[in-house]
């Protein structure tokens, strides 16, 4: 290679080094700008996380409150509809007890007349049977029904000629339904199957001693 030959490549590798160099600063420049950028964005979403948490803990709060203040709302609301259930119940029996306390009133001023205090507890008792009603209590009244367990309550048997076994011959004391659940059973009296009779013939033939059989 001849000193001209050299003298000409020389600025060429200097040349080359520049480039390398100046790139090398465009990389690590490039470098640096990504890593600020990645650390914006981080702070960015932790602020962005931070705001939605804070959003949604306040929202929480809020459902707490409200659920607090139903549930107190409803304990509120179940004592008073415990406490005050018979409430119309007791509305219509008002009407009864003015009806006794009229009656006993007309006792004294019709002198003992009769048919007037039987009227008088008639309508009382009707009064009565209708604000049962109301509220869905039904009488059980079951005279020459059959025996039933579970409405009924025996209180004894009793032989009848006339009637099939096990059916109610008296009501002692009725029976109450609320809906369709017993709240007291009817008292009665059942019929009891026929005990059987003993052959007197037999008897008297065994006992009775036949002509021409002494000695």
């Amino acid at each position: 290679m001849t000193a001209e030959d050299k003298a000409a490549q020389a600025p060429v590798d200097d040349e080359e080094r520049d480039s390398d160099g100046i790139a090398g600063d465009k990389s690590s420049q490039d470098t640096g700008t990504g890593k600020e950028a990645t650390a914006e964005d981080l702070q960015r979403a932790l602020n962005e996380a931070e705001q939605k948490a804070a959003e949604y803990y306040d929202q929480l709060l809020r459902v707490r409150a409200d659920f607090e203040n139903l549930r107190r709302r409803t304990e509120r609301e179940l004592a008073g509809a415990h406490k005050y259930a018979i409430e119309k119940f007791a509305l219509e029996l008002l009407p009864v007890r003015d009806s006794l306390k009229l009656g006993l009133a007309a006792i004294d001023d019709s002198a003992g007349d009769v048919a007037k205090i039987k009227e008088g507890m008639e309508l009382t008792l009707k009064l009565l049977t209708d604000a049962m009603a109301k509220f869905g209590i039904s009488e059980v009244n079951p005279d020459g029904d059959k025996f039933n367990p579970e409405l009924h309550q025996a209180m004894f048997t009793q032989e009848a000629h006339d009637v099939e076994p096990n059916t109610v011959l008296a009501v002692h004391q009725h029976g109450y339904l609320l809906h369709d659940r017993l709240i007291r059973p009817a008292m009665v009296v059942v019929s009891s199957p026929k005990k059987p009779q003993k052959n007197q013939d037999s008897e008297v033939s065994q006992t009775t001693e036949q002509p021409g059989e002494t000695s």
